[in-house]
């Protein structure tokens, strides 16, 4: 098991921790309290700085419970914290309800940290590339079921 090196930069700093034993995430507590308009956004601080491991990358997503009880998500999900960045971990929250503000307390679990393996490749420019069954079908290529 690999490890993640955290550091606290506030006293009242929550460590990112799993709610189950077979999570896949690692919950983001938030380490200030703001709200979030209707269709608003916000950075929102963790109080924490983490080393990611070489070779991998900080996938940040968000919390299926927010998102379907509020309709929070994040601006630019999934974000990346790349391996050699040491900065506050923040997470630009989005309130996607038309009608309600809502409230983000200190503590609170606001996203999910997944740290995944990634594969360093070396870009080579070609002529054309090879074919594939899909070809260049792209978006609803598939289908609608």
């Amino acid at each position: 098991m690999s490890e993640l090196r955290v550091t606290k930069l506030r006293d009242d700093a929550v460590l990112p921790s799993r709610a189950h034993a077979s999570d896949a995430g690692l919950d983001l507590s938030a380490c200030e309290e703001m709200t979030i308009g209707p269709g608003e956004r916000a950075l929102v601080s963790t109080g924490l700085a983490v080393e990611i491991p070489a070779d991998h990358a900080g996938i940040v997503a968000p919390r299926s419970g927010l998102a379907l009880r509020h309709g929070i998500s994040i601006v630019n999900t999934p974000g990346v914290i790349d391996a050699g960045y040491r900065g506050e971990v923040q997470v630009l929250l989005l309130n996607t309800d038309r009608r309600d503000t809502f409230t983000v307390e200190r503590g609170m679990r606001i996203a999910q940290l997944l740290v995944m393996p990634v594969t360093p490749v070396r870009v080579v420019e070609v002529t054309e590339l090879s074919e594939s069954a899909r070809g260049a079908d792209g978006f609803g290529s598939s289908g609608v079921r």
